[in-house]
C-alpha cells in the first residue's frame, strides 16, 4: 500500500512495525475533527461578501490546510489575487469563521474510542495544526473536551507552519522525546512532509481531506484506514 521505513505491508494493506512508539501528534482539520463544511461556510460568506465567486464544499478539500493566508490566495479569482485582496479576505473569513467553527463540525467516527485507548496507555499526545493559534486553543477544548492535547499550537506569529518541521520538534523537545519515537498523524501532504522533515513516523488517514495517493506520494510510512489502527503502534 505505500512506503515503510521501519517495517513491511501485511495482506490485508495494513503494516508490520517492531517499533513502538511513545507520543502522537495530530494534525486537527481533516484528521480529528471534520472540519470542512464550517471552513467552507465561513470562506464563501467572505467571498461573497467581497463579491467574489463561492466554491463547492468539495474544492476546499485541496484548499485548506496551508494556512489561512494561502487559503484566501487559492480561492481568489486570479485577476484578483493581490495582497489588498487577500488581507480583506483573510479578515472577513476570520470573522465568519469566529461565528461558526462549532456548527457543523464534529470529531471524526471511531475518533471517541482511538482516543480513549490511547489516554489509558499514559501517552502524551499533542495538536499541531496551520489554522490559526486562536482557533485551533479553541476547537480542541470545545470539540474533543475529554482528552487531554499537551500542547495545542495552532499556527503563532514567531513560528513557520508546516511543512516547516520547528513547531513539530518543539513538541518533542518539549516532551523530550526523541524524534524517531513520535507518530505525526495527519491528512494532507502538508503533515507527511512535516513529520519526514522532523524525523518523525509520518502516519496518514484514510479518512480525511486529502486522497491517499497525496500522502503516500509525500511519505506516509502508513496509511490507516480507521482511527483505532493507530493503536498498533503504540507502546502499552
Amino acid at each position: 500500500m505505500g512506503r515503510l521505513s521501519n517495517g513491511r505491508i501485511n495482506s490485508d494493506g495494513g503494516m508490520d512495525n517492531p517499533v513502538k512508539y511513545e507520543a502522537v501528534i495530530f494534525d486537527l482539520d481533516g484528521t480529528l475533527l471534520d472540519s470542512l463544511e464550517d471552513l467552507a461556510d465561513s470562506m464563501n460568506v467572505a467571498l461573497g461578501q467581497l463579491d467574489f465567486p463561492t466554491h463547492p464544499i468539495e474544492k476546499y478539500r485541496y484548499f485548506v490546510g496551508d494556512g489561512i493566508r494561502e487559503l484566501a490566495r487559492r480561492v481568489l479569482p486570479a485577476d484578483k489575487l493581490d495582497a489588498k485582496n487577500v488581507d480583506k479576505t483573510v479578515t472577513l473569513m476570520s470573522a465568519e469563521y469566529d461565528k461558526r467553527w462549532n456548527i457543523k463540525t464534529r470529531p471524526y467516527p471511531g475518533m471517541k474510542e482511538m482516543l480513549d485507548q490511547l489516554t489509558a496507555t499514559g501517552l502524551p499526545m499533542a495538536v499541531l495544526s496551520n489554522k490559526p493559534d486562536l482557533f485551533t486553543k479553541m476547537m480542541v477544548p470545545e470539540l474533543l473536551p475529554f482528552w487531554t492535547f499537551e500542547p495545542v499550537f495552532g499556527a503563532r506569529a514567531d513560528v513557520p507552519i508546516k511543512p516547516d518541521p520547528q513547531a513539530a520538534l518543539e513538541i518533542a523537545d518539549m516532551w523530550e522525546i526523541s524524534p524517531d519515537k513520535i507518530l505525526y498523524v495527519g491528512d494532507t501532504s502538508t503533515d507527511m512532509r512535516t513529520a519526514t522533515s522532523a524525523g518523525m513516523y509520518a502516519v496518514g488517514v484514510a479518512w480525511g481531506f486529502r486522497p491517499i495517493e497525496e500522502l503516500l506520494q509525500a511519505g506516509a510510512c502508513s496509511i490507516i484506514q480507521y482511527p483505532t489502527e493507530l493503536l498498533q503502534f503504540l507502546k502499552e
